[in-house]
C-alpha cells in the first residue's frame, strides 16, 4: 500500500476538579467551543463537545502523529488557562486523569448523540455513574478508589 489510511476517533470525558459543579451555564457553550479550537488548533478534528456543570465529553478525530496523553494535556492546560483569564475563574480546574475510548466509525452517529444529550442522561445518572457503566462497557479495568 503506498499510503496510511486512519480512523482514529475517541471519545474524550474528563471532570472537573474534586467534579465541582463550576461550569456555568452562562458560559458552558463558550467553553465547548474553546475546547472545540483548541482541538482544531492542534490539529485534529472535533466532531462534538458537550457536557454539564462537571465535566465534558469530546468526540474527536486523532492523527497517526498524536501522542493521546500529550494532546490530553495540551487540552486541558489551554483551555484551564482560558477559564482563568477569559472567564476570570483563577480556581478553575480540571481534574488529573481522563477517559478515552476508541469509537468506530460506525458507531460514531450514537455518541454523537450520547454527548449531544448530556443534560438529559444526567437527570438520571451521576457522572461517576456514568463513568462506570462506560468502563465496564468498554472492558476497562478500573479502582473504585480512583472514580472520585
Amino acid at each position: 500500500m503506498s499510503s496510511t489510511y486512519l480512523s482514529l476517533h475517541y471519545h474524550l470525558v474528563f471532570s472537573t476538579k474534586g467534579r465541582e459543579p463550576v461550569i456555568a451555564t452562562e458560559w458552558r457553550r463558550q467553553l465547548h467551543k474553546y475546547l472545540a479550537g483548541t482541538v482544531e488548533g492542534l490539529g485534529a478534528r472535533c466532531e462534538i463537545v458537550g457536557g454539564t456543570a462537571d465535566h465534558v465529553h469530546l468526540l474527536v478525530e486523532l492523527r497517526a502523529t498524536h501522542t493521546l496523553a500529550d494532546f490530553m494535556r495540551e487540552l486541558k492546560r489551554v483551555s484551564s488557562m482560558w477559564v482563568h483569564s477569559d472567564m476570570a475563574r483563577p480556581e478553575f480546574a480540571w481534574q488529573e486523569g481522563y477517559a478515552a475510548f476508541t469509537v468506530s466509525v460506525t458507531s460514531a452517529d450514537e455518541i454523537r448523540r450520547y454527548i449531544e444529550n448530556q443534560e438529559d442522561h444526567h437527570r438520571e445518572r451521576s457522572f461517576r455513574e456514568e463513568l462506570v457503566i462506560m468502563l465496564k462497557r468498554a472492558g476497562v479495568k478500573y479502582d473504585e478508589r480512583y472514580l472520585d
